[in-house]
């Protein structure tokens, strides 16, 4: 699995990068057939619903593929490692849903239709 970290409007620390890396271990476990995961943290001047005052807000977003699909989520918090924490709890959402989806994919078996029978008499019946 190919993990980049970048900072936009914020230098990334050696802390920072760990933070993530240890969130992403959880994601990894629930889900083996990531290809990259691309994490952009930054710093958002916008309001949210978490912070009304307009303060620079802190933003963690993933860019995560994995065969066939995309998924992006995004969070925001006053805090850089709640930001982090509230993205990677996202992720692991969305791995875990697509997991699921596949796995009953797979298992639902094929509907097949039962044998026809000719009897001489009547023509062509259903048994």
């Amino acid at each position: 699995m190919n993990i980049s970290i970048s900072g936009h409007h914020i230098s990334v620390t050696d802390a920072m990068k760990s933070a993530v890396m240890d969130k992403l271990e959880k994601v990894e476990r629930h889900f083996d057939q990531i290809q990259s995961i691309k994490v952009i943290l930054s710093l958002d001047n916008h309001r949210t619903e978490t912070s009304h005052s307009g303060k620079n807000n802190h933003k963690a977003e993933a860019i995560m593929r994995v065969a066939g699909q995309e998924m992006f989520v995004q969070a925001y918090d006053d805090d850089m490692y709640l930001a982090i924490n509230a993205m990677a709890d996202k992720l692991d959402r969305q791995v875990r849903k697509y997991k699921t989806r596949i796995e009953r994919k797979s298992r639902s078996p094929k509907r097949d239709l039962p044998p026809i029978e000719i009897d001489d008499n009547l023509g062509v019946g259903v048994a």
